[in-house]
C-alpha cells in the first residue's frame, strides 16, 4: 500500500515554525493502521481525510490516540486541499467527531470556522499551581480542556510544567493564558495525556480562548500568539456561535508512505 503524505507547518508563514502536522488524503478506515502511522510520524497530529460524494470526513490521531478536535491539522489539511487537490475553490467543509468544520481561503491566510466552546469557572487554582509552579488568577473547565488565567505574558513564558502532574488534572489538556505584551492575549498548551507535552500552536484551544478574551477585552477581533518554542500567530474573531481562527501554512515535505 502506498499513500501520499504531506508535512505542513501550520500557523506560520515560514518553515521550522508554527505547528507541524501530517496530512493524508485517503479512504483508509483502519483505526489501528492510522494510529500506527501517527505514532511513526510522531507529530502532535496526523490528519486523515476521506473525500466522498457524501462529504469530506476528517480524523486526527496524536502519537498515542485519536482526538476529537484539532485546529492546526485541519488548517494544514485545507492548505493541501487548496494547493494540491482542488485549486478552483476557496472553501472546504469537513465532517468530524467535533462537528462541522469549515476553512476559508483568504488572500493573506486560511481561516478556520469552528464551533465555540462552552466553559464554566472552577476552583482548580491550587491543582494547577502544583502542576506548573505558579497559582493562576482563575481556572475554567471547557468541553475538552482545563484553562488557567494569569496576570501577564512573562508569567506564561516562565511556567515550568510538571507533565506527570498535568496528566492528573481534569480535561484533555491544560491551556494557560494571559494578556499579551504585543498581542491581545498569549497562551501555551500542555497535553501529555495524548503524548504531546507542549503543543506548539493549538487551534482547538482557541475555541475557548477567543470567547473568553473577547468578553474580557470587549473586542470581537483579536490578535493572539501561542508562545511555545516554535511559536505561532493567530488572527481571531468571536462570532455568535462560532469562532474564526486565521493563520498561514507552508509545505515542508511531500512524500509517499510504503506499507508492505
Amino acid at each position: 500500500m502506498d499513500l501520499d503524505i504531506y508535512f505542513v507547518d501550520a500557523f506560520s508563514n515560514r518553515t521550522f515554525a508554527g505547528n507541524p502536522a501530517a496530512v493524508i488524503y485517503t479512504s483508509l478506515n483502519d483505526d489501528n493502521l492510522m494510529q500506527n502511522i501517527a505514532a511513526e510520524n510522531n507529530l502532535s497530529e496526523t490528519a486523515f481525510i476521506n473525500i466522498s460524494d457524501s462529504g469530506n470526513f476528517i480524523r486526527w490521531f496524536s502519537p498515542t490516540k485519536e482526538v476529537d478536535l484539532c485546529g492546526h491539522a485541519t488548517l494544514a489539511s485545507a492548505f493541501i486541499y487548496f494547493n494540491f487537490i482542488n485549486t478552483n475553490t476557496d472553501i472546504i467543509e469537513f465532517e468530524s467527531n467535533g462537528g462541522l468544520l469549515r476553512v476559508n481561503k483568504n488572500d493573506n491566510f486560511l481561516e478556520l470556522d469552528f464551533p465555540k466552546d462552552t466553559f464554566s469557572i472552577t476552583d482548580y487554582e491550587n491543582a494547577v499551581c502544583n502542576a506548573v509552579g505558579l497559582k493562576p488568577i482563575e481556572t475554567y473547565r471547557g468541553e475538552i480542556n482545563l484553562m488557567a488565567v494569569y496576570e501577564n505574558e512573562e508569567q506564561i513564558l516562565n511556567l515550568e510544567p510538571n507533565f506527570k502532574k498535568i496528566i492528573e488534572l481534569e480535561g484533555q489538556g491544560l491551556i494557560v493564558t494571559a494578556p499579551g505584551t504585543n498581542h491581545d492575549f498569549v497562551s501555551r498548551y500542555f497535553c501529555p495525556k495524548y503524548g504531546v507535552n507542549e503543543d506548539p500552536v493549538t487551534g482547538s484551544a482557541h475555541t475557548t480562548l477567543i470567547p473568553y478574551w473577547s468578553d474580557k477585552l470587549a473586542k470581537k477581533k483579536l490578535l493572539a500568539k501561542q508562545v511555545s518554542k516554535r511559536g505561532g500567530e493567530l488572527f481571531c474573531e468571536d462570532k455568535d456561535e462560532r469562532v474564526l481562527i486565521g493563520g498561514n501554512a507552508v509545505l515542508y515535505m511531500k512524500g509517499r508512505i510504503n506499507i508492505s
